[in-house]
């Protein structure tokens, strides 16, 4: 690897959802201890190895290929082996990373994951790097674009999804099954069976496939079967309740409003019918 490169940009004022402030790469031979730094940071280790230590972990060996995830204002230290380590970094802020926590798509107890796919990870790095050089409004939204992917791409590797898309190729066709059947009661033990598997299995994979577990991701299809109908129906509200399987319109407008923030009624008045 090159001799060690450092950027760093102050994000746009507009920019709240995703922000790149910082990004490089080095040979590194030397140790971080007791750090914190104020915003969240992604390290990924090509090749080397050493360890990795938080109050949320304790100490932990790594081995590249891998990327590690540090939050901010959380002390931290790590180090390379003798033989140092080929490093790339990027520092990112916003609001989006509230959502990567709460989604756990990157976990402050689980925050090593061990890459299979390295070379596109790298890709993404090295597009993140050259978009903060750009240094444009354009080239700072482009880095905040790379960030996201590096966290997808994370997230699919450390659940396996990468290496486990042969074993899934059916849950498109599962998702598609539920979503058809959201209006109808869920017998999950009954459902999991009919695909051949366990109900915790089922679980698993449609979580995994869809960010909710079976259930959930029905509720939020009825929701969104009802939107559909609120928009483009005169339909009344008790109707359109009943047309996505409750039975209580009561109960439909309570759900309705604690999902989007706005009864049935308004949502219809946001969305006029051309």
């Amino acid at each position: 690897m090159r001799d060690a490169e450092a950027i760093y940009r102050t994000p746009l004022g507009a920019a709240g959802g995703l922000a790149v402030t910082g990004s490089g790469r080095q040979h590194a031979r030397r140790a971080v201890t007791d750090r914190k730094l104020p915003s969240f940071a992604v390290v990924l280790v090509e090749r080397g190895q050493g360890w990795l230590e938080t109050a949320a972990t304790g100490r932990m060996s790594l081995t590249g290929p891998a990327l590690f995830w540090l939050f901010p204002n959380r002390v931290h230290s790590y180090a390379p082996d003798e033989g140092g380590w080929d490093e790339r970094w990027a520092l990112f802020e916003g609001s989006f990373t509230r959502d990567f926590v709460r989604l756990r798509i990157i976990a402050e107890r689980h925050p090593v994951v061990a890459l299979h796919h390295l070379d596109e990870v790298v890709r993404l790095f090295g597009k993140l790097h050259a978009d903060l050089l750009d240094d444009t409004n354009l080239g700072q939204a482009s880095a905040a674009l790379m960030l996201h992917r590096i966290v997808i791409s994370a997230a699919r590797q450390a659940s396996g999804a990468a290496d486990r898309r042969q074993e899934r190729r059916d849950m498109p066709d599962i998702v598609e099954t539920l979503r058809r059947r959201a209006t109808q009661p869920l017998d999950l033990a009954a459902f999991a069976a009919e695909h051949g598997m366990s109900p915790a299995t089922l679980r698993r994979r449609v979580t995994l496939e869809t960010g909710l577990p079976p259930k959930a991701f029905q509720l939020r299809a009825r929701m969104d079967h009802a939107k559909q109908l609120l928009a483009t129906t005169d339909e009344k509200i008790e109707t359109i309740a009943a047309m996505i399987g409750l039975d209580d319109p009561f109960y439909f407008s309570r759900v309705f409003h604690e999902r989007e923030g706005c009864s049935p009624r308004e949502f219809r008045a946001r969305y006029p019918r051309v």
